[in-house]
């Protein structure tokens, strides 16, 4: 079928955010939270499409910037609020939005675009791909002793959320090193942050303090059993530190709350050490690993270049259907990325060179499931050396 794909205006954002509730079987929200709500629309950044006059889905921008290895910070889309409403699903719609928004992402130069798939196969075919893994952890806090060897300075206090709204953006950037992490965008922090009708309710937020200044913080909100002396469930949903002596600080605090049965800490990065960091390392449940950040390469060159590399080079060919012009044969390696007519190596589709690009993924790796096609066998290893990276990549922002 043919719909018709453009730039919505403000007046239209109120029935978009409708659509997208409705696309994931939620109720459109009250004229109350609509006016709380409507200052998350960046302006010239929704897609809609129509059928006729009908709206039929939509999908929203938050300009950011990504970290990537080598610690370069460049443009990226962060996309969010897709929705296809129920009776125009499976007929093209979702591939015209797309192929509207990434051309639209290209146009304003920004090197990626990324998001959070409640529906993880629907987006490989649009070039994105799982780009960083989160834990997600589950501690017996009764049980959970820092171990006396971990580092911890400072203190910890506890901030109301006017000036957590304040303070935490500034905070926020302090701590975003890691690759993978984005900047969190104007509207993103009233978002999550200052929530009326219930959403944010007993959202406590605990910053940390060391000899430099705040360098660290977490958000959590308590829930309880119906016994009346139920022990309550803490869920951390949002933490992040400088240092590590703010990192096992918060952990410290976090596990110590009175009344509190367990510890439920959302989307950490899975090379945290922390089974090590208590004394019973069995005092951490389990951790529940899943895909963290799916990224699409935009402008592949761009991107390719922006990033540090390993000893050694591999000619890698990528292929990007959907963006062709990101097509072809590139060297890649610790002395620069060129496009190349040389043999390539390697094969990727593009989505697959968004899996290697933060080195969440050894192309060794996913060489064995079939995903790298080795043109040259003697490759893959040099392939990992040239790909590797210190550290797991880590998004820790969900949008």
């Amino acid at each position: 079928m043919s719909v018709d794909i453009r730039v919505l205006s403000e007046a239209e954002s109120r029935p978009a955010l409708n659509l997208f509730r409705q696309s994931l079987n939620r109720p459109s929200p009250p004229d109350a939270e609509w006016e709380y709500l409507r200052r998350s629309y960046e302006p010239g950044r929704t897609h809609g499409a129509f059928a006729g006059d009908r709206l039929v889905g939509t999908a929203l921008v938050w300009p950011s910037t990504l970290v990537v290895p080598g610690g370069r910070v460049l443009p990226l889309a962060a996309v969010t609020r897709v929705g296809v409403r129920a009776d125009f699903r499976r007929r093209g719609v979702l591939t015209e939005l797309m192929r509207a928004q990434l051309a639209d992402v290209a146009a304003r130069g920004e090197v990626f675009a990324g998001l959070h798939a409640s529906e993880p196969v629907i987006y490989g075919r649009f070039g994105y791909g799982v780009a960083s893994l989160a834990a997600t952890v589950t501690v017996r806090s009764r049980a959970a002793v820092v171990r006396p060897e971990a580092p911890v300075g400072g203190e910890v206090r506890l901030v109301d959320g006017d000036e957590a709204l304040t303070l935490l953006p500034r905070l926020y950037e302090r701590t975003r090193a890691r690759v993978g992490m984005l900047a969190r965008s104007r509207p993103w922090w009233p978002v999550f942050y200052d929530r009326p009708f219930g959403i944010g309710e007993h959202l406590l937020v605990a910053v940390h303090s060391g000899a430099g200044g705040d360098d660290g913080f977490l958000a959590y909100r308590p829930s309880r059993g119906d016994e009346p002396d139920a022990a309550a469930t803490l869920g951390v949903e949002d933490f992040h530190a400088a240092n590590p002596e703010a990192v096992n600080a918060l952990w410290r605090f976090i596990v110590g709350v009175d009344l509190v049965d367990r510890v439920k800490v959302w989307a950490r990065p899975v090379d945290e050490p922390v089974e090590a960091l208590f004394v019973d390392p069995r005092a951490v449940l389990g951790q529940d690993v899943r895909p963290d950040l799916w990224l699409r390469l935009v402008d592949v060159p761009t991107a390719l270049a922006a990033r540090s590399y390993g000893p050694g080079s591999v000619v890698v060919e990528v292929v990007d259907s959907f963006l062709p012009v990101n097509s072809g044969r590139y060297r890649v390696g610790a002395d620069g990325v060129q496009r190349t007519g040389a043999a390539a190596e390697l094969s990727v589709d593009v989505d697959v060179l968004a899996m290697l690009y933060l080195g969440a993924w050894r192309p060794s790796a996913l060489a064995g499931i079939g995903l790298v096609r080795a043109l040259d066998p003697a490759a893959v290893a040099r392939a990992d050396t040239v790909f590797a990276v210190g550290g797991a990549a880590w998004c820790g922002t969900f949008f």
